[in-house]
């Protein structure tokens, strides 16, 4: 007789996969319909609420393709992403990547950074929270050291970047938005920084420099470093304004001092 895991297995893979060699397993029997009909019921419930919660989430790429087309998108990326999660609001990360390779939706190359830009918001919504960065404590370090400092983001910020103007496109498809101007997708790509702030998400645009000095804090490097990744996208960057704005404005909330590398003993 098959475990509960198994015949959990089994109907998701009936459901989800259509796997026809599943259904035997199941053993559904009785009633007025067979088990392809039984099993099209579960299937066209689960579809239908997997469809809903990723319109929640990806609401400009809904807008941009149209609600058949998205259900066709939907049904491709479950398939071939199936969620290992209980939780369907939380699911949803991989449709960027699957659109980028999607080939029906070739023919809209800027969508898949859309995506990246949505799944962003929809992260930064639900992190977590951050104190504000200890000024006393960032005080007391050495000035010899604070080359080697790494400064911590907010664990609401994401950066985006694209070749494609995915900020106006975004804001075009905002309830209220104002202006019905053509996006010439030539006209030049954004680099954008996602954060939750007191009054909800913001989205705000990066100067080349920004985003390469914010880059190099979310991938740890040390302070000096992240300078150098600045200074070499735009010359004129300036630490000190960086640091006051992105610190009063919450981006920036911590530091963690270098660790010096021990070398193994001979």
């Amino acid at each position: 007789m098959p475990s509960l895991r198994e015949l959990q297995c089994g109907l998701a893979a009936a459901i989800i996969l259509g796997d026809r060699d599943a259904m035997p397993a199941l053993g559904i029997a009785g009633g007025t319909l067979d088990g392809d009909a039984r099993i099209g019921i579960y299937r066209s419930n689960v579809f239908a609420n997997y469809r809903k919660a990723l319109a929640a989430t990806y609401p400009v790429v809904h807008a941009l393709v149209g609600p058949a087309f998205f259900a066709a998108v939907v049904d491709a990326f479950v398939r071939a992403h199936p969620s290992r999660r209980g939780d369907v609001n939380r699911y949803g990360g991989e449709l960027a990547p699957f659109l980028a390779s999607y080939a029906p939706a070739r023919e809209l190359p800027y969508l898949s950074d859309v995506a990246r830009l949505e799944w962003a918001i929809d992260q930064a919504a639900i992190a977590a929270d951050a104190e504000p960065l200890d000024l006393a404590g960032l005080a007391t370090v050495p000035q010899a050291a604070l080359g080697t400092l790494r400064l911590v983001l907010h664990p609401s910020a994401r950066l985006v970047v694209s070749p494609y103007p995915i900020f106006r496109i975004w804001q075009a498809h905002q309830p209220g938005h104002d202006g019905d101007a053509p996006i010439d997708l030539a006209e030049g790509g954004d680099a954008l920084l996602v954060i939750r702030g007191a009054d909800g998400v913001s989205l705000q645009p990066l100067s080349p420099s920004a985003h390469a000095f914010l880059a190099a804090v979310a991938a740890q490097l040390a302070l000096d470093a992240a300078v150098d990744r600045a200074v070499t996208a735009e010359a004129a960057f300036d630490l000190g304004e960086a640091l006051r704005q992105h610190v009063a404005a919450r981006t920036i909330v911590g530091f963690r001092a270098s660790v010096p590398s021990r070398r193994a003993d001979p």
